[in-house]
């Protein structure tokens, strides 16, 4: 079979793989994982676009022009104009393709921090970055099981080497799956992520940033940076492997403030107004500069335990966020700014002050830290929802050089034919500071620019490729019938979805809350969803938000959690066996 091969199911595979189908390739897709998704079911703020319908729809007179500035100022000397240039002038389209093809709601617009306008891309409920991806990724598998000469998508399945031939042209891999060390033919997309949560023996972040090693870290542990060593392995040229990001706000779990692994607060909780305030409930920074700046102040301040502090405006404007925090007891809320003094263990009047200092500053535009966007007016009598915060490892700039093409730079300065890289594993595209909200657009946009450059280099080279793998790709001709375009194809068709057999047909059993009780252990995991009842022990290593997200709800009702986060058909489609009766009523 021709075919392109992406390596990774997140965010930039998944849309490589949509751009590849809309291209008339076809497509094996490789994750490591048991599920796919990576790090982008866990992006909380929005996706970034200018010149987007949104914006226009809302009056804000936002353009990629302005929108490179920003991106180039946040990036400093380490500025790639020509990536730069791909990332923010398809910005616009990356975002009207997400709405118009996958039908997304991006219709909230928000500024995060370093931004001169608003251009922050969100919808009104759940995690922006777990919407999209889930868009993406069942409509993949509704086609690998509809159209499976079109798309194949193998889980579990770790790629080990990169073959290159005598010319230096990648035509394939070499990967592990189901015990088996297997081999395809192709040109290849590595969309594998990063390297911040890569505390292994040949850890990339241990050789260039060893003082960062001790930090937690928001990455899942399938972020050991695989898709740069492959390619540097085969001659493939890395740069910039030292800039690694510490975002200013991981929250820390008052039931575990060691955790390794830690979940963050959106940076979109203070693009809505949120303040950081340390132990003396004052302001030490703008809570709006770019994010090492502000990792950069809270070490400086060093005033702990700092806090992040949404009075009501700020709370309902991001209220989905702030239900998701507390229920997970990462945030609590405060019914006056009492009872918020009280939490920071200072005299009301001491908080008082620091609202009316910051209300001067609304009211002059004017601020002692050089705030320049404000939300308004902070009241003492009002409601708050607070967390504390913590410095965390968050994303890699550095990775494998790419061109404005995605195609992979070997270190002899020219691009490795058959080779591209999308998403966190490629570097160079935000220089020394990513900005909020580019993470999901870098994906979205060089996983596009990677499908159209490797799904033209499969139709220009197929024959050369073919000789060089023995004959075993099989005729080009015949095989890239027309795809039927991503527009056209059904979000989530009835027939090509996974069918759960109900809980009945194979455990009808019937449990009491009680019973659910007593299974709490990473060896014996229940919960409770809708009236079922689930054993997802098995589930648990593969779950994409990592176990401590199930574990906070071990043996108990986990309905209203799980349904802010998932769609309905999440567990007939992923975890069907998991259901093993209902709740006695």
């Amino acid at each position: 079979m021709a075919q392109v091969i992406v390596v990774g199911g997140g965010l930039a595979g998944l849309s490589a793989a949509h751009t590849l189908l809309e291209r008339g390739a076809n497509v094996l897709l490789l994750d490591k994982q048991g599920f796919m998704g990576g790090n982008s079911t866990k992006a909380t703020s929005g996706i970034n676009g200018a010149g987007t319908d949104s914006q226009r729809d809302l009056g804000i007179p936002d353009s990629a022009k302005i929108f490179f500035d920003d991106t180039k100022k946040s990036a400093r000397e380490l500025a790639r104009d020509d990536l730069i240039r791909v990332l923010t002038g398809r910005s616009g389209d990356a975002v009207n393709w997400l709405q118009n093809v996958f039908g997304l709601d991006l219709s909230k617009v928000s500024r995060l921090g370093g931004h001169t306008h608003p251009r922050t891309h969100r919808g009104d409920a759940q995690f922006p970055g777990m919407v999209i991806t889930y868009a993406q990724m069942e409509r993949l598998e509704d086609l690998a099981v509809s159209n499976p000469d079109r798309v194949k998508i193998h889980k579990k399945a770790r790629v080990t080497k990169l073959l290159k031939d005598e010319s230096g042209a990648v035509y394939g891999v070499e990967y592990t799956y189901k015990g088996k060390t297997e081999t395809a033919y192709g040109p290849v997309i590595l969309a594998t992520g990063g390297y911040a949560a890569d505390f292994s023996e040949t850890s990339l972040l241990k050789k260039h940033r060893p003082e960062y090693w001790n930090l937690p870290t928001t990455n899942g542990e399938h972020c050991t940076g695989d898709g740069q060593k492959l390619a540097m392995a085969i001659g493939g040229s890395a740069i910039d492997l030292e800039k690694v990001q510490v975002h200013p706000t991981g929250l820390v779990d008052p039931k575990d403030p060691e955790a390794k692994v830690k979940f963050l607060a959106a940076e979109a909780l203070r693009g809505v107004g949120g303040l950081l305030l340390d132990n003396e409930g004052k302001r030490f920074v703008d809570e709006l500069q770019h994010r090492d700046y502000v990792t950069g102040k809270m070490w400086e301040n060093g005033k702990y335990p700092i806090r992040l502090v949404l009075n009501g405006n700020a709370s309902k404007d991001i209220e989905w966020h702030c239900k998701h925090y507390v229920g997970r007891g990462l945030m609590k809320r405060f019914d006056s700014g009492e009872a918020l003094a009280k939490e920071f263990g200072l005299a009301p009047e001491v908080l008082k002050k620091t609202f009316d200092d910051y209300n001067i500053s609304v009211r002059t535009q004017k601020d002692p830290f050089g705030k320049k966007f404000f939300q308004g007016v902070w009241k003492f009598d009002d409601y708050f929802n607070v967390a504390v915060m913590t410095p965390v490892l968050h994303y890699t700039m550095g990775g494998l050089e790419i061109d404005a093409e995605s195609r992979v730079v070997g270190t002899n300065g020219k691009p490795i034919p058959g080779l591209f890289a999308a998403g966190e594993v490629a570097g160079g595209v935000h220089g020394a500071n990513r900005l909020g909200g580019s993470s999901l657009l870098g994906c979205v946009v060089f996983g596009r620019v990677s499908g159209d450059s490797a799904s033209a280099y499969l139709l220009q080279t197929t024959s050369a490729v073919i000789q060089k793998a023995g004959g075993r790709l099989g005729s080009l001709a015949g095989q890239l019938a027309p795809a039927p375009s991503a527009s056209s194809a059904p979000a989530t068709p009835a027939a090509a979805a996974p069918a759960a057999a109900p809980a009945s047909s194979s455990s009808p059993g019937e449990y009491t809350l009680a019973d659910v009780a007593k299974h709490t252990s990473k060896d014996d995991v229940w919960v409770v969803i809708d009236g079922q009842v689930l054993d997802v022990t098995s589930f648990l290593p593969d779950h994409p938000g990592g176990e401590k997200a199930i574990m906070l709800y071990a043996g108990r009702d986990a309905t209203e959690e799980f349904n802010m986060l998932h769609d309905p058909k999440v567990i007939p489609r992923y975890a069907p066996d998991s259901v093993i009766g209902r709740v006695k009523a």
